[in-house]
């Protein structure tokens, strides 16, 4: 089973002010020259991590790691000004453009996988190649799961318990109300509490077996509440797609190469996502991971992301005059 590349240290960093009052951390590693991919992290709201740059071979890759609006090192922190799906596709055109890259590979998971889609729908002709992980449609329904005693409660439904008792018995039938109205609230020991009872259920929903790495990350006082406030400020506004999400732009991807990888027991964005966005898209392997859920961390779900870029490595490679033995 492979493992991540080693870790390395970026070889430049931008902070790139965009519309709205945001300046965004961007930083570079790999090879130079290398294929130009961008990593886009999930949440949204979860901003990139020491592991974000090593899923990729560093000899092959240029690798492109940024905290998306209100996430890590950009600023404002948490903020949900001027902050749609638009704006963060936008950014990308805004950092591909500052950074003079023609076309790039996009890399994905779960809102990133989202992300990477609606980009891709839009900006056709600067894609190299997708691989998406955990796949996240932005349907209603989608959303809805996460939230409801009937979707991913019915699974968990000890951990959703603990996650609805942080709200009055009138709220639980709508947690995604009830958690928007307390985390723009005034309150501030409430804006904490829904965060961390937020994080810790989506936590608990992102493995297969417990995981306390996971949970430690999620639980950050600081990391919770930018992704509680952030992800919750998307999903109340359907993701600012409407009903259907990403559906109607789907028929815009078609021919661009991809990879799909998803854990069969993903309780965050179940399988079925997947499967209609590859019937959708039939130029994407799907590649379902047997013994994985949600989270990049899984050892299943690791291993099968490092093997897809690895192949689109070797896809394109020669595009970019490289040879692992020069």
């Amino acid at each position: 089973m492979l493992t991540l590349y080693p870790q390395i240290k970026p070889y430049a960093r931008h902070m790139l002010a965009v519309s709205g009052g945001h300046e965004l951390y961007v930083d570079e590693s790999g090879n130079p020259d290398g294929i130009p991919v961008l990593f886009l992290h999930g949440g949204p709201g979860l901003g990139c991590d020491k592991h974000s740059r090593r899923f990729f071979d560093p000899q092959m890759y240029r690798i492109i790691t940024w905290d998306q609006r209100g996430t890590g090192r950009s600023t404002p922190y948490g903020s949900l000004q001027n902050n749609t799906l638009r704006d963060l596709v936008s950014d990308m055109e805004v950092i591909r453009n500052e950074l003079k890259i023609e076309r790039w590979v996009l890399f994905g998971g779960s809102w990133g996988s989202l992300l990477a889609l609606s980009y891709a729908a839009s900006h056709r002709d600067k894609v190299l190649a997708m691989i998406l992980r955990g796949v996240f449609l932005g349907r209603r329904s989608d959303s809805q799961w996460l939230f409801d005693r009937n979707g991913a409660g019915r699974i968990f439904p000890d951990y959703w318990q603990s996650f609805a008792s942080h709200f009055h018995e009138d709220e639980q039938d709508d947690l995604l109300t009830a958690c928007h109205k307390r985390l723009t609230g005034t309150d501030e020991l409430a804006r904490m509490g829904a965060a961390k009872a937020f994080c810790t259920w989506d936590a608990h929903c992102s493995t297969l077996r417990p995981n306390q790495e996971v949970l430690d990350a999620y639980s950050d006082p600081h990391k919770a509440m930018a992704l509680a406030k952030i992800s919750v400020h998307y999903l109340a506004n359907d993701l600012f797609l409407g009903e259907q999400g990403i559906m109607s732009d789907l028929p815009r991807i078609g021919g661009i190469p991809g990879i799909i990888v998803h854990g069969r027991y993903d309780m965050i964005c179940p399988l079925e996502n997947a499967t209609t966005l590859q019937q959708l898209w039939p130029t994407a392997e799907l590649h379902i991971v047997r013994d994985a859920g949600h989270s990049a961390a899984e050892p299943g779900i690791r291993d099968a992301l490092v093997r897809a870029t690895d192949e689109m490595a070797r896809r394109f490679k020669a595009d970019f005059n490289l040879d692992r033995t020069s």
